[in-house]
C-alpha cells in the first residue's frame, strides 16, 4: 500500500479532532524517505490549547499505529507527526476564519482593513475601512466571502484606533444602517 494521501489521512483525522472540539483545518505530507512528516492543523473558536492538542495528538497517533498495525495505512519506513495551529502566514478562507479574527487587521485586496463582524446567514463579512484621510471617519462594507477569502492577518502592535474599536462586533443590521447613511451623503 502506498503512503497514505492527505484526503486519506483527513478522513481519519477529522472526526477525532471534531470529538475534542476542533476544526481540522489542514494536513500536510511531506514524502522524504525516512523522514517523512505528517503535519495538522487545527483551530476552534475558542483558541485551543495545549490539553486539546495533546489529546487529538494522542488519539490520532493511537488511531495511525492500529491502522498501520491492520495493515488499512503504511507509512513505509517511518515518519514524524505535528499537530499545530495555523499562523499568522495563513490566508483566512472560511466565515469562521474571519469570525475567529473579528477586530483584527487584514491585508485585502492589497489595503487593510479591520475585520468588524461575519454574518453567516448571509456569507458575508463587514469590514471597516479606514477613512481616505486621517481625520476622516472609517467606513464600514460589505464584502461577500469570495471577494475577502485569502485576507492575510496583521499584527499589531498599538491599540486600534476608538473610533475602529466602536465599529468592531456590531449586528449586521447596524453596518447596513451606517452604510445607507453614508450613501444618502
Amino acid at each position: 500500500m502506498a503512503f497514505p494521501s492527505e484526503q486519506d489521512l483527513a478522513e481519519v483525522v477529522g472526526p477525532l479532532a471534531a470529538a475534542v472540539g476542533l476544526d481540522l483545518e489542514s494536513i500536510t505530507v511531506t514524502r522524504a524517505g525516512a523522514k517523512s512528516a505528517v503535519r495538522v492543523a487545527v483551530d476552534a473558536d475558542d483558541r485551543p490549547d495545549l490539553d486539546q492538542l495533546e489529546d487529538l495528538s494522542k488519539a490520532v497517533s493511537e488511531e495511525f499505529d492500529a491502522r498501520e498495525s491492520s495493515g488499512a495505512l503504511n507509512f513505509g519506513p517511518g515518519y514524524t507527526f505535528e499537530v499545530t495551529t495555523p499562523g499568522l502566514d495563513t490566508p483566512l478562507t472560511q466565515l469562521r476564519h474571519f469570525r475567529r479574527n473579528v477586530g483584527r487587521l487584514v491585508t485585502v485586496d492589497g489595503g487593510q482593513a479591520r475585520i468588524g463582524a461575519v454574518d453567516g446567514d448571509a456569507d458575508e463579512v463587514w469590514l471597516i475601512v479606514p477613512g481616505e484621510k486621517k481625520k476622516d471617519a472609517p467606513q464600514v462594507e460589505s464584502r461577500g466571502l469570495a471577494s475577502v477569502a485569502g485576507a492575510l492577518v496583521e499584527v499589531e502592535f498599538s491599540e486600534p484606533p476608538a473610533d475602529h474599536r466602536d465599529l468592531v462586533g456590531l449586528d449586521p443590521e447596524k453596518y447596513r444602517a451606517l452604510r445607507a447613511q453614508k450613501d444618502d451623503k
